[in-house]
């Protein structure tokens, strides 16, 4: 590319030209800045449906066996799905599908809808409705809670305003993908029977069951056709309120009417009476709203946010709204911080290169150079769909470094020819010729190492493609403008520098005079650089096999999420005032801003001994503590509450895991034997509370459920004529909620509940009093006559599937300092210690599993970059032997990343792979700048390697320290980062600092050396080794 038919020239020659397609460059990004969409993280979750499916009353095997088993058979006949899992709890279960990444969620939904089609008729008859589906995953964390509280109204008409008008409202919004309404009390009409009136009478439930389901209608009565008009029929067949109800005529006794009045109270009540929700500490309803896999949460909310004022508006003035917790705020302060972080990188590098060029003009072009790349990125981001996220921000931020080296070394370039004399023009275009190919090579080998990110599999390759991408372009992009406008602006406004006779030397040649000193040293002693190097490459190797390994730094949402746990067969009372205690506690600590929490069956919570929290933190600068942190607080105070746990776990903006869990990690144990899975599932937690490293270990069987066994003797009720049927309807007539009848208003259905009067309904003893009629003999039969029974036992609270077999999960979180590599590793040691047989499988779930899959590619993804960079340098340099100089210099900077990382106490985690794969971008740039100049001198030239190399090292002494000044200031501020979403970007920006540094200090002195050591074992034996003494050196420097 040199002299005058390069693109430079053209450049040089069209100055307008060049400025004004500069100019419309910058423009596009300006304009295509604002129209990114922002987010946490790229999308990479797991397209996810929920399937749910209620019996009121059902016990959870029968939920199990009866409702579960035939969904998953159908379920697992769907292409793409790589985790099916289930919980079956008295009267509901909620099945979790997971699909591949790359099947569409609504190609998913259409297969799932068929699949419940194809599975109704193997279902329950007496299910009120076919399971339904949402596409969300319970593990995610809520988008957004809003609490709705009013002190005037009483709970049922507030739940059902909430329901009507604002559920139905905010889930038609695009991106919601799930509105639990935790505390909800549906309108029902709850009709309680006395069992001591029915027998004096001569009626059963199942009398007063029929009757009422006849009694209210709502059907098609048809329309009069008359000769001038048409009119509609209606009638009075649906009834509305309890008086009405309490009016019915349920049978005759001695020619009386029985009112339905006189053997049962029919009030307006509750659906389901066992729930309550508080905000803070005000009792009320709550909205957690969560978004659709693959949605960009910060639109979704924007989009409910808008809403709400119109929606308010149609509430009674009595009922309050407010957002309770909102996910948004973390999310746009963290970009905020990342946005301030970019500017500091660019503020910093722009001061190296003014203290080293000492130059205004210089300096301004390097800066033009910066400006133009970074907006002009924004542009192919927006055409690529990325979005604004801490990933691909901080891509841009680490660029920053990139970018400006290709500007400093061109425009370093033409400053020496200014030096050496020759005119603005003449210097701008032989310094940019020159060095064109330099540049070109150099981007090139730093986008190869960047390509095996982009072949990452799973999820963590979601994750790094748009980071690889980002980087990728704005490289391409600054090549391009540093080898256009910079020669341009070079040739138009670029002075040769004043020399001051009597000046005293400044910093930048004091720099290289000690320099030129150390590399004397160097080359007179090469075994003993040859056996640093040696000695730096096998401690990297060592360090890296013994470095603690994470999966993704955990991070500070400013959400915290929470699960309680009381005993299994804990009462509602009891539950709602040991809430009441853990919310105290709660409210107490001085991070919290605020929180909201349930009890009883509502969303995915399933049974009455659990409970759930959602916790606000105050924003990150306004507390003193990390998630982590506060966790690890408040986790003894919560302790002291007997007879109830509180397990919390921090939201994450990346969730791999299907289905609510209790902590951050899961662990899976599968089997096809029931029992003995409980038991091992047992030894393993109590194995694994007993060792530091774990936190907050349980697992999800609640065994202690406490179960009344009713014993059918069935030849004594065939006697009567009658048979188990007769008595398990009887029974769900009386003690299972059970939904009748239901009434319709124009906007929702209201159901009619049957059941035993209160004080009968908890005690075993009104069983007694219970009688059937026989359909021989039409006379009254106690139940005692027919069934025993027996003392209650004890079984499961909630039994669960993964993969059709019964499973056990275990969560954890792990204490401070404990990687999640060391994490895997003691399970299995634990595991083995207990000696679990072989026939129950263990294995991680979400975040751990992808960790798990991760770490073995990684070795892979750190040879596949290198071998990447290797054939782009073998294949510009035309040699097999200078490429393994340049790559040389790679063992130094991941000693250097490993040693920071390391004495800054954080693990390797995927972050810090990312910072090793671009420091092999980074490093092996000052290789490429010596060798080239010294193959230049060897080739044009005619000098020895050894002279061609001591010349190189001092010519491209000033860019090579500035180009890494410029990378380590980039990184710098990310490695010091603070305030949200620190945690993520840290261990990039240290191990890149860390990198630079330590290869800086070793590879200006052992390159040379590897150097003249290649050339001697390959390279023509014409030079004799040695042929240019280093004193003969001393008289051709400058």
């Amino acid at each position: 590319m040199k002299g005058r038919g390069s693109v430079s020239a053209w450049c040089i020659d069209h100055p307008i030209a060049t400025v004004l397609l500069t100019f419309a460059l910058v423009l596009l990004g300006v304009i295509a800045f604002p129209r990114l969409p922002v987010a946490p993280l790229p999308e990479a979750e797991f397209p996810t449906i929920q399937v749910n499916a209620q019996l009121p009353g059902a016990s959870p095997e029968t939920m199990a066996s009866s409702v579960a088993t035939p969904l998953e058979v159908q379920f697992s006949a769907i292409p793409g799905i790589t985790q099916m899992t289930s919980s079956s709890a008295l009267g509901s279960t909620n099945l979790i599908l997971q699909f591949s990444l790359d099947k569409s969620i609504d190609t998913a939904a259409q297969e799932v809808q068929a699949a419940i089609n194809t599975a109704a008729g193997k279902l329950p008859n007496d299910m009120p409705n076919l399971p339904t589906w949402r596409k969300v995953n319970p593990a995610d964390s809520p988008v957004l809670i809003l609490s709705i509280s009013s002190t005037l109204m009483p709970g049922t008409e507030l739940s059902d305003y909430v329901e009507t008008l604002l559920s139905r409202q905010i889930s038609q919004i695009d991106g919601v993908g799930q509105i639990y309404i935790t505390g909800q009390q549906r309108p029902a009409i709850r009709v309680q029977a006395s069992a001591d009136r029915l027998a004096a009478i001569g009626l059963t439930l199942a009398d007063i069951r029929l009757a009422l389901q006849q009694a209210s209608l709502n059907l098609a009565k048809g329309a009069l056709y008359g000769e001038s008009s048409v009119s509609t029929l209606s009638t009075n067949d649906q009834l509305f309120q309890p008086e009405e109800y309490g009016e019915l005529i349920v049978s005759y006794k001695d020619g009386a009417p029985v009112h339905l009045k006189d053997i049962a109270k029919v009030v307006n009540g509750s659906e389901n009476a066992y729930v309550q929700a508080w905000a803070d500490n005000e009792p009320g309803v709550n909205l957690v709203i969560f978004r659709q896999p693959g949605a960009n949460i910060v639109e979704t909310v924007d989009r409910v946010q808008a809403a709400l004022p119109t929606l308010q508006a149609m509430l009674p003035a009595a009922v309050q709204v407010k957002v309770l917790i909102d996910r948004t705020q973390t999310i746009r302060a963290s970009l905020h911080e990342v946005e301030i972080t970019l500017l500091i990188a660019v503020l910093l590098v722009v001061a190296v290169m003014a203290l080293f060029l000492r130059q205004l003009s210089a300096t301004l072009i390097v800066s033009a150079v910066l400006g133009v790349s970074l907006t002009a990125s924004f542009a192919l981001m927006y055409v690529m769909g990325f979005s604004l996220n801490n990933l691909t921000l901080v891509a841009i931020v680490i660029s920053v470094g990139f970018v400006v080296d290709d500007a400093i070394v061109v425009v370093e370039n033409i400053h020496r020819h200014l030096e050496a004399g020759d005119g603005m023009r003449e210097a701008a275009i032989k310094g940019a010729g020159e060095i064109g190919f330099t540049v070109v090579s150099i981007s090139f080998s730093l986008i190869a190492a960047f390509i095996p990110l982009l072949f990452m599999g799973g999820v963590v390759g979601r994750l790094f493609k748009e980071f690889a991408l980002t980087a990728t372009s704005t490289i391409l992009i600054s090549v391009v403008v540093s080898l256009t406008l910079a020669p341009t602006l070079a040739a138009l406004f670029m002075r040769a520098p004043v020399h001051h006779a009597h000046g005293a030397p400044g910093f930048g040649e004091r720099l290289l005079s000690w320099y030129e000193h150390g590399l004397r040293r160097a080359l007179a002693h090469q075994k003993l650089m040859i056996g640093v190097f040696g000695l730096t490459l096998a401690l990297a190797v060592v360090g890296y096999v013994f470095i603690p390994k994470g999966f993704f730094p955990v991070q500070d949402t400013g959400l915290v999420l929470g699960t309680s746990e009381a005993a299994a067969d804990v009462s509602f009372p009891d539950m709602v005032a040991k809430h009441k205690a853990l919310a105290e506690i709660v409210a107490a600590d001085p991070a919290v801003q605020t929180f909201s929490h349930s009890v009883g069956v509502s969303g995915n919570n399933q049974t009455i001994a659990n409970g759930r929290f959602w916790i606000a933190l105050k924003p990150r600068g306004e507390r003193d503590v990390s998630a982590s942190g506060f966790i690890d607080r408040i986790r003894p105070q919560l302790l002291k509450i007997p007879g109830v746990v509180l397990y919390l776990r921090a939201g994450q903006d990346i969730n791999l895991s299907s289905g609510p869990s209790r902590a951050q990690y899961q662990y899976v144990l599968k089997s096809n034997d029931g029992p003995s899975l409980n038991a091992w599932t047992q030894k393993l937690t109590d194995k694994l509370r007993g060792n530091p490293a774990f936190r907050d270990i349980s697992n999800d069987l609640q065994l202690g459920g406490s179960i009344t066994h009713i014993n059918i003797d069935r030849s004594a009720a065939a006697r009567f004529g009658l048979t188990a049927t007769d008595v398990d309807q009887a029974l769900y007539d009386a003690f299972g909620q059970r939904q009748i009848n239901e009434f319709q208003t124009e906007t929702n259905q209201y159901n009619v509940i049957l059941e035993l009067d209160a004080q009968q309904r908890g005690k075993a003893e009104s069983l007694a009093y219970f009688y059937l009629r026989s359909p021989l003999s039409g006379e009254m039969v106690p139940l005692s006559a027919l069934a025993r029974f027996d003392a209650p036992s004890s079984g499961p609270l909630s039994i669960a599937h993964d993969g059709m077999f019964p499973a056990a999960n275990l969560s954890f979180n792990l204490a401070p300092g404990v990687a999640l590599g060391d994490a895997v590793r003691l399970l299995d040691q634990a595991k083995n210690e207990i000696g679990m047989p072989a026939a129950i499988t263990g294995s991680f779930q979400g975040a751990a599993q992808a960790f798990q899959s991760s770490l073995a590619s990684q070795p892979w993804l750190i040879l596949a970059a290198l071998v990447a960079v290797y054939i782009i340098l073998g294949v510009l340099y035309e040699s097999f032997v200078h490429p393994l100089t340049i790559i040389s210099t790679l063992p130094s900077a991941g000693l250097g990343a490993l040693i920071m990382l390391w004495l800054l106490g954080q693990d390797f985690s995927i972050m810090a792979l990312i910072g090793l794969v671009l420091l092999i971008g980074i490093v092996k740039k000052n290789g490429i700048l010596m060798i080239d100049f010294a193959l230049d001198a060897q080739r044009n030239r005619g000098l020895a390697p050894q002279e061609a190399i001591f010349q190189a090292c001092l010519t491209r002494f000033r860019p090579i320290m500035m180009t890494t000044l410029a990378a380590l200031l980039g990184a710098l501020p990310l490695m010091l980062g603070y305030g949200p979403g620190a945690e993520l970007r840290q261990p990039l920006g240290i191990a890149v600092v860390g990198g630079l540094l330590v290869s800086q200090a070793l590879t200006l002195f052992t390159t040379p050396v590897i150097y003249l050591w290649l050339e001697r074992l390959f390279h023509r034996p014409a030079h004799q080794p040695g042929s240019a003494p280093t004193a003969a050196l001393a008289s051709t420097d400058h």
